[in-house]
C-alpha cells in the first residue's frame, strides 16, 4: 500500500516527466516571460521620468515627450504579444501532454482487456482518462513557469529599487515571503480536497452508468425513484465538496491579497513620509526624490503580483496532484506495458495463422489457475471448437491469446512465440466475439465504422446484407443512422450479434476467436446464427467457445478443455 508521502512523491516525479516531453517549448515560453518582465520594469522606468519631469518643470516639452513615447509605445505594443505568443506556447504544450498522456492510458487499458475492472469501474475509469487528464491543464499552462517567474521577477524588482532606496529593496524583501507561507499552507488543504473532490466524481460517474445500463431493468422492478434518489444523493454530496474546494480557494486568494495590499501599502506610506521630510530618522531631509519614489511605487505591484498569481496557480498544482495521484495506478500499468513492448517484434497477420500451445496454463491476475495445462495445434483456416463444462476455462484460454491474461507455458502463432510479439500490432488482425457485442450507443453507421473508419456507405450495405441484417435497418426510417441506446438498445439480442459479425467482416482480420456468441438467444436464434458463421467464416482459422454442440456442424475439429487441476 503506497502510503501519502510516496504518493505526493511520485506524482511530482510524473509531473516532471510529463513537463521533459516539452522541455523545447517550455523553455522558448520562459524566455518570452523573460523579455516581457524586462519591458515592464523599462515601461514603468519611462512612466516614472515623464510624470517627475512633470512635477518638477510644470511642463512636458514636446522633445522629451517625443524622446520618451516612442519607446513607451514599443513596450506597450511588443508586451500584449509577446503574452500571446508565450500563452499559446504553453497551451500547445498542455495540449500535447495531455493527448500523449491520454493514449498511453487508452493503450494501457486496451492491454488490461477485461482485467481493466480491478482499476474501477468503466465510469470512474472513463472519468480518470477524460476530466482528471484535463485537470493537468492549468498545472502546465500555469504553474509551471509561474514558479520561475515568482522568483527571478521579484529579485529583478529588488535590484533596481536597491539603486534609488536600499530601504525600500529591504522591504519588500521582508514581506515577500509571507505570501508563498500561507500559499503552501492553504494549498495543503487545498490538495486534500481536490484528491477527495477527483475520488467523488470518479465514484459518481461509477454509479450513474452503472444506474443507466441498468435502466430497463430498474424500470421492470419499478426502482426508478430509488435509483434516482441514490443520485440525488451522490450528485449532492459532490456539490458539497465543490463548494468547500470554491470556499478555500477564495479564502486562500483573499488571505494573498490581503498581505499584499498590506506590503505595498507599507512601501508607499515609507516613501511618502520620505517625501515629506519626516520620516524620524531622517527629518528635514528626503531620502529618495520623487522620479524614485515614484518608479518603486510602480514597480511594487509587480513585485508581489507574480507571488500572488502563484498563489492563485498553486490551486493549479494541487489539483493536477491530485488527479496524478488517482491515475498512478493506471500510470504504471502503462508504463510497465510500454517498457515490456518497448523490445518485442512488430508482428501483423495478413494470412489464417497455424496457432500451437505448449503446456499452456492460464492463470487469473492473482495468480490462481483459470485454465490447467492444456498442448493443441490448431492449423491455418481451421475451424475449431473449444469444448468444455460451464467455469473449465475456455474463456480464458481466448483472453490468453488475446494477452488479457498471463499463462505459463509457450504459445506459438505462425512460427512466433507470443512472449516475443508486440500484442497491440497483433491484435489489428484478430476478431473478437464476446457473449454481449460491444455495441455503443452510436448509430448504426457509426457503430460499423469503429472497425473500419475508411468504410463506405456501400461497403457497410454489403456486410450487412452478408449477415442478413439489411433488410431490417432498410426499413427503418434513418435507416443506417439510426441510434442505437446504450449496449445496442433498439436491436434484439440476434441482430446485435448480426451487427458484430458485420464488424468482424469489415476488419477482414484472418483470426476470428468467438467466445459463446449464442449464449443469451433463444434457440431458433442460436441456430441462424451458427448458420451465419458457417457461411461467412470460410477460410478464416476460428476458435469457437462453447458448451453446446448442437449447432456447430460446421467446425472442422473439437478441443476438450478439462477440468482446472488442484494446487
Amino acid at each position: 500500500m503506497v502510503n501519502y508521502s510516496d504518493q505526493k512523491y511520485l506524482s511530482k516525479q510524473f509531473l516532471r516527466k510529463f513537463q521533459k516531453q516539452q522541455a523545447g517549448t517550455f523553455r522558448l515560453a520562459w524566455y518570452l516571460m523573460l523579455v516581457s518582465s524586462v519591458l515592464m520594469i523599462i515601461q514603468n522606468g519611462l512612466l516614472a521620468y515623464l510624470f517627475a519631469f512633470w512635477l518638477e518643470q510644470h511642463q512636458l516639452t514636446r522633445s522629451v515627450l517625443f524622446s520618451v513615447l516612442p519607446y513607451l509605445a514599443v513596450c506597450w505594443f511588443l508586451r500584449p504579444i509577446i503574452n500571446y505568443g508565450r500563452d499559446q506556447l504553453l497551451l500547445r504544450a498542455s495540449v500535447s501532454i495531455r493527448l500523449n498522456l491520454r493514449s498511453k492510458l487508452l493503450r494501457a487499458l486496451a492491454c488490461l482487456g477485461p482485467e481493466r475492472s480491478v482499476y474501477g469501474s468503466d465510469g470512474a475509469l472513463s472519468t480518470q482518462v477524460l476530466e482528471q487528464v484535463d485537470a493537468l491543464d492549468g498545472y502546465f499552462i500555469h504553474y509551471v513557469l509561474q514558479q520561475k517567474l515568482a522568483v527571478i521577477v521579484p529579485l529583478m524588482i529588488v535590484g533596481v529599487t536597491f539603486i534609488y532606496s536600499p530601504f525600500s529593496a529591504l522591504l519588500l524583501l521582508f514581506t515577500a515571503p509571507l505570501v508563498p507561507v500561507f500559499m503552501i499552507l492553504l494549498g495543503e488543504a487545498a490538495a486534500r480536497k481536490n484528491r477527495q473532490q477527483l475520488v467523488a466524481l470518479a465514484g459518481l460517474s461509477g454509479r450513474f452508468l452503472d444506474l443507466l445500463r441498468g435502466m430497463s431493468t430498474l424500470r421492470r422492478l419499478g426502482a426508478i425513484s430509488q435509483a434516482q434518489l441514490a443520485v440525488d444523493t451522490a450528485a449532492e454530496s459532490y456539490r458539497v465538496r465543490t463548494m468547500g474546494v470554491l470556499k478555500l480557494a477564495f479564502l486562500s486568494t483573499a488571505v494573498l491579497e490581503l498581505f499584499a495590499a498590506l506590503a505595498i501599502a507599507l512601501v508607499a506610506v515609507y516613501l511618502g513620509l520620505g517625501l515629506l521630510g519626516v520620516l524620524p530618522w531622517a527629518l528635514g531631509s528626503v531620502p529618495v526624490h520623487y522620479q524614485g519614489a515614484l518608479f518603486i511605487l510602480l514597480l511594487a505591484p509587480e513585485f508581489y503580483l507574480p507571488l500572488r498569481q502563484l498563489g492563485a496557480d498553486y490551486h493549479d498544482k494541487a489539483k493536477a496532484e491530485a488527479a496524478v495521484s488517482n491515475l498512478l495506478p493506471l500510470l504504471e500499468v502503462a508504463e510497465t506495458t510500454l517498457q515490456k513492448q518497448a523490445n518485442k517484434i512488430e508482428y501483423a497477420l495478413l494470412t489464417p495463422p497455424d496457432i500451437r500451445a505448449q503446456k499452456l496454463c492460464v492463470l487469473g491476475r492473482d495468480q490462481r489457475i483459470r485454465l490447467s495445462e492444456i498442448d493443441f495445434m490448431i492449423k491455418a483456416k481451421e475451424r475449431v471448437l473449444i469444448y468444455g463444462a460451464s467455469g473449465i476455462g475456455k474463456s480464458s484460454l481466448l483472453q490468453a491469446l488475446l494477452g488479457f491474461s498471463p499463462y505459463k507455458g509457450d504459445i506459438w502463432i505462425n512460427e512466433q512465440n507470443y512472449a516475443d510479439i508486440n500484442l497491440s500490432l497483433l491484435h489489428q488482425s484478430i476478431a473478437y466475439l464476446a457473449q454481449t457485442p460491444p455495441i455503443m450507443a452510436l448509430s448504426i453507421a457509426d457503430n460499423l465504422r469503429l472497425a473500419k473508419s475508411t468504410a463506405t456507405d456501400d461497403e457497410l450495405r454489403e456486410v450487412l446484407q452478408l449477415v442478413r441484417l439489411w433488410d431490417f435497418i432498410d426499413c427503418l426510417p434513418q435507416k443506417m443512422n439510426t441510434v442505437l441506446g446504450e449496449r445496442g438498445q433498439g436491436m434484439s439480442g440476434g441482430q446485435l450479434q448480426r451487427l458484430a459479425l458485420a464488424q468482424m467482416l469489415l476488419r477482414n482480420a484472418p483470426l476470428w476467436l468467438l467466445d459463446e456468441p449464442t449464449a443469451h438467444l433463444d434457440t431458433v436464434t442460436a441456430a441462424e446464427i451458427m448458420t451465419l458463421l458457417d457461411r461467412i467464416s470460410v477460410g478464416k482459422t476460428v476458435l469457437l467457445i462453447s458448451h453446446d454442440t448442437s449447432y456447430t456442424q460446421w467446425i472442422d475439429r473439437q478441443i476438450t478443455v478439462t477440468a482446472v487441476k488442484e494446487v
